[in-house]
């Protein structure tokens, strides 16, 4: 029997060029292999209609965000509020397909029980509220720090709501930890990200820099590139690039104060998967350990030995292939042994063995389809 889907996401999912839409993108590829018939529901805050969406969907509708401004509220979270459309209800209700939620951020009808007597299934990118309270720990704008803080605290009540009101699938581990010991959610399922990576090709050998890279105007990602400046290769003679998208102009200058460090602005996706393919150690530190961190993934399959601390890695099953270190100093100590360290074809290997295991798009489409008949 045909599966009919209705996908509703949180932005428009192609082109797959940060993090929060890869695993929207290639979800989309997967579920259509196994047959699914697909009626795509994207909100848009400036990403064009895409051509290449059709490939993969019966129909794309899109849906244009409120403004900012017009959807602050005291009682639901902005990221939610901006997304109420009584276009997408009107057309979720014309048949009685099961619905697939991308984000808590398109929940609104969920947490409105306008849903009821089909089956819809919520697919979590983060844990939200924890992902505001960090945005906000390291915010030094203080209106902004203001604004995640309240976010921050709709969101915990928000999400304490919904997370009875439909199964939840998550990202990682950790999420789904927090939604059964702290929400009490029923219903919790933790199936790994779809990703564009099928091989993991890091070459063999050495490289001749370290690097961080990852969407450099995102606060929680300036703050680690801004630590590891400061804290490790301030006197670690090793080269070090950092790039990404919109550095500032703190950032840009701190990386040129040293001979040894520089950064790239806004590289084309096929610079950033050469450096990728090209550096010695990917030097990835988080100072959170919500969702999953799209940006060491792609360095485990597509580079060569990654650096992390606990936070960049809890609960994405990732511990075995990537080196540890949870303080300055301990990342100096492994980098002046992983630099020196050639990559080899059993660590490659190895990783290979964890993306076929874990990272399966194919087996991973499989069993979200439990999840939704």
């Amino acid at each position: 029997m045909t599966k009919h889907l209705h996908i509703v996401s949180l932005d428009v999912p192609w082109p797959a060029d940060y993090g929060g839409v890869v695993d929207l993108f290639y979800k989309l590829k997967y579920l259509q292999q196994q047959g699914v018939k697909i009626y795509l529901h994207c909100f848009t805050n400036g990403r064009p209609p895409q051509q290449e969406l059709n490939e993969y969907c019966e129909s794309v509708s899109y849906y244009q965000r409120k403004s900012n401004s017009s959807s602050f509220s005291f009682s639901l979270p902005l990221i939610v509020k901006s997304r109420i459309n009584n276009e997408l209800l009107l057309n979720l209700k014309k048949d009685n397909h099961p619905v697939l939620l991308e984000g808590i951020h398109c929940s609104y009808y969920l947490y409105k029980n306008l849903l009821h007597n089909r089956k819809v299934v919520l697919r979590l990118h983060n844990v939200e509220f924890e992902y505001y309270h960090y945005l906000a720990k390291h915010e030094k704008n203080w209106l902004k720090k203001i604004y995640f803080l309240h976010e921050s605290r709709l969101l915990k009540k928000y999400e304490k709501t919904i997370a009875a009101k439909a199964p939840v699938v998550t990202v990682s581990q950790h999420d789904a930890a927090v939604y059964k010991n702290l929400f009490n959610a029923p219903a919790v399922h933790y199936l790994p990200v779809f990703i564009p990576h099928t091989l993991a090709v890091g070459k063999e050998g050495n490289g001749c820099f370290c690097l961080y890279h990852g969407n450099l105007s995102v606060n929680e990602n300036e703050v680690a590139a801004i630590w590891l400046l400061q804290n490790v290769f301030n006197d670690v003679n090793i080269p070090f690039v950092i790039a990404g998208k919109n550095p500032s102009k703190k950032l840009s200058d701190l990386a040129h104060k040293h001979k040894h460090t520089c950064i790239v602005a806004n590289p084309s996706e096929k610079e950033m998967q050469d450096m990728i393919y090209k550096a010695q150690v990917h030097v990835l530190p988080s100072f959170n350990n919500t969702g999953i961190k799209l940006k060491l993934l792609n360095a485990l399959f597509n580079g060569r030995h990654c650096l992390v601390n606990q936070q960049g890695v809890a609960g994405s099953g990732l511990e075995s292939v990537c080196h540890i270190a949870n303080d300055a100093a301990a990342f100096k100590t492994a980098l002046q042994q992983l630099y020196n360290q050639p990559f080899t074809e059993n660590e490659k290997q190895q990783r290979q063995g964890l993306l076929l295991r874990e990272y399966n798009n194919e087996e991973n489409a499989k069993r979200l389809l439990t999840f939704l008949w």
